[in-house]
């Protein structure tokens, strides 16, 4: 009877409020972002590289949600060799050993990588969470989204803590 007690509150004790968070962040990027026209057909696409209770999170939304009226479909990648044409790409801190592939194999396309490792704006990446004062923020790389095609609200500029 003891070991049912415990064992009930386990499943508390796992839950990732930080990835929540983060989830929520990662949708609301959609709505100040703009893709080219080649990424306006079919479902808004966020992609996961590897494992992350971030992509929970966000396949929970995406029972719920949608992205300017398109279904919102998210994707999980286990090898950089797997990674399709995306609108954003999450890269979880564990993985960032991967960003210069991942980053070099999407250099070319309009997905905006997302991060959350210091130093990882100024080497390619779209936007990259970081914790100032025990709260997500985040920061955005506005010269590297330009170039690829994509348009950023001034709204989305006015909560970024760094705009490079």
């Amino acid at each position: 009877m003891v070991f049912i007690l415990f064992s009930g509150f386990k499943n508390y004790q796992t839950y990732d409020t930080n990835a929540r968070i983060k989830a929520v962040f990662i949708y609301n990027f959609a709505k100040y972002i703009q893709w080219p026209s080649n990424y306006k057909d079919g479902p808004f696409i966020i992609g996961v590289f590897g494992e992350s209770n971030v992509l929970k999170e966000l396949n929970k939304m995406a029972k719920m949600k949608k992205i300017n009226n398109r279904p919102l479909k998210v994707v999980q990648y286990k090898d950089i060799a797997d990674i399709e044409k995306c609108h954003i790409l999450y890269v979880p801190k564990k993985y960032s050993d991967e960003f210069n592939a991942i980053n070099k194999k999407l250099k070319s396309q309009s997905t905006v990588v997302i991060t959350e490792n210091e130093g990882l704006l100024d080497k390619g990446a779209g936007i990259n969470f970081v914790v100032i004062n025990n709260r997500q923020k985040f920061e955005i790389n506005k010269t590297l989204l330009k170039k690829k095609k994509l348009k950023v609200s001034n709204d989305l500029d006015k909560l970024a803590v760094r705009i490079k």
